[in-house]
């Protein structure tokens, strides 16, 4: 496969990256990565970088984003903390990739049985962890079900699985609330900002509406 470029990244649209993504993630299911010559992609690269999208992730050591979506060198700007929250540097990272770069297509990539929502939902407190798994706390609010106290917890698989979709859409929208440059860049059609959500168990990636 071609190591992208600026000539292959302007020629993409938004879909065709989404697509892109797709189709690596099954051929990550299937078996059937693409054999690259990654050190040959590191020569193509070392005078610059076009990747087609930005992937923010959790830093699970499961959810590689480059592995799970079969991409190579220079392909994906990575973003990843524990949790795939949103902050201003990961914002700013975000909208250097997409307005600067040039990258059609954001990815909010949450995943199962993840370790960040487990501790929110038990309202674990550790030094820094503390105020990071707060910004989990509306993705918790978020899921209505179950309503007893005594199941809103990380022993409860479903609850867990629900909050932690709930993270992701939480993540999309503080996104599209707090950065108005890709804000924009969406209505304009130049990016599509999508949600998705990873199966530990399976390695199939959930394209999430």
């Amino acid at each position: 496969m071609q190591t992208m470029n600026k000539d292959l990244q302007t020629a993409m649209t938004p879909q065709d990256a989404l697509d892109r993504l797709r189709e690596g993630n099954q051929r990550f299911v299937n078996n059937g990565m693409v054999a690259r010559n990654l050190l040959e992609q590191v020569e193509a690269t070392k005078g610059g970088q076009a990747p087609f999208a930005a992937v923010l992730g959790c830093i699970d050591s499961r959810v590689s984003p480059e592995l799970v979506f079969d991409q190579g060198v220079g392909d994906i700007f990575g973003c990843r903390v524990a949790g795939n929250i949103v902050n201003e540097d990961i914002l700013g990272s975000i909208e250097f990739a997409c307005k600067v770069a040039g990258s059609k297509l954001v990815v909010v990539l949450g995943h199962a049985r993840c370790g960040a929502v487990m501790g929110a939902c038990d309202n674990v407190e550790l030094g820094n962890l503390t105020p990071m798994l707060a910004k989990v706390t509306p993705a918790i609010d978020a899921t209505e079900q179950p309503s007893e106290s005594a199941e809103r917890n990380s022993q409860n698989a479903d609850f867990v699985d629900a909050v932690a979709r709930n993270n992701v859409l939480q993540s999309i929208a503080t996104i599209r609330e707090k950065s108005a440059i890709l804000a924009e860049l969406e209505n304009e059609g130049e990016i599509l900002i999508q949600a998705a959500y990873y199966q530990v168990a399976s390695g199939e990636v959930e394209f999430l509406n």
